[in-house]
């Protein structure tokens, strides 16, 4: 397989992420076992089979390689991707399709879903996606994979199987859905959006942005280009439930080094075994 990008991969609980994401150069990934990906900074080649992306905000560093995305799978005759994108986009987005299909002669095609907080898409009997708000300087948006799976109700776990098929015979239903957020993705944002949306601090994986860590820069600042700083994460780290949390989004201002030793430093105990720095 062509290795044209840079690709980090870090398997855990039966999931595999992989991707990479530099402030202002790239942000890509994927999680094959779920078959979907977030933002499309970068097209890696392997990464063309995965047919369902969530993209986050339109900043080029997010969304750049979506011509060559959709167009590699039409040359690999593959099925036309879905694409899910904020709903303010989506008039431009089909525009810049049409750009792209006039310059390249050659037909982009996909399906454009418009996305805004609170919707919900089912992604097969397992899994759904829902939307989140996040805070950035252009409409954007964040999301939650969640696992789904029917279990027997409370009532109806200490009769025998055939009590239970009886029930069920007669028109009445034994089990319920139980949900469980998997993986959250932030994409870039300000912390305001942690506080809005309580179920990031649950999911089993958090994806999160942190640009920013030095204690010089203004926090201020940071919040109102909508990027998130080390001691905001610092300062709710007792909120933080998630089995893993991968740091990423880092600004290009740091060497992999000086992020590294600044974090090992400062993360609090409560964190520091379950945060993974993307670098």
């Amino acid at each position: 397989m062509l290795d044209n990008l840079p690709v980090l991969t870090h398997q855990f609980a039966g999931l595999t992420i992989e991707g990479y994401s530099r402030a202002a150069v790239q942000s890509y990934w994927r999680i094959p076992e779920l078959k979907l990906g977030f933002d499309i900074g970068g097209s890696p080649w392997d990464f063309t089979g995965t047919g369902t992306i969530f993209i986050t905000h339109a900043h080029l560093d997010h969304m750049a390689a979506l011509p060559a995305f959709v167009a590699r799978r039409r040359m690999m005759k593959m099925e036309p991707p879905t694409i899910y994108l904020p709903e303010e986009n989506i008039e431009d987005t089909e525009r810049l399709l049409k750009v792209w299909q006039r310059l390249d002669r050659g037909r982009m095609i996909c399906n454009l879903i418009g996305v805004k907080p609170g919707d919900e898409f089912e992604l097969s009997r397992e899994h759904s996606v829902t939307v989140f708000k996040t805070d950035h300087t252009v409409p954007s948006v964040g999301y939650i994979v969640w696992g789904k799976k029917r279990k027997l109700k409370p009532e109806y776990q200490t009769l025998s199987a055939d009590e239970i098929r009886d029930i069920r015979l007669s028109g009445v239903e034994v089990s319920a859905e139980q949900r469980t957020p998997l993986v959250c993705y932030t994409g870039d944002t300000a912390p305001s959006a942690f506080d809005a949306c309580s179920d990031l601090y649950l999911a089993k994986i958090l994806i999160v942005e942190l640009t920013f860590f030095r204690p010089e820069h203004k926090r201020e600042k940071i919040h109102k280009y909508g990027h998130t700083h080390l001691q905001d994460i610092i300062d709710r780290a007792d909120k933080f439930k998630n089995e893993l949390i991968i740091a990423m989004h880092f600004s290009t201002r740091y060497h992999s080094d000086h992020i590294t030793k600044s974090l090992s430093k400062r993360l609090p105990p409560v964190l520091k075994d379950r945060v993974k720095l993307w670098l």
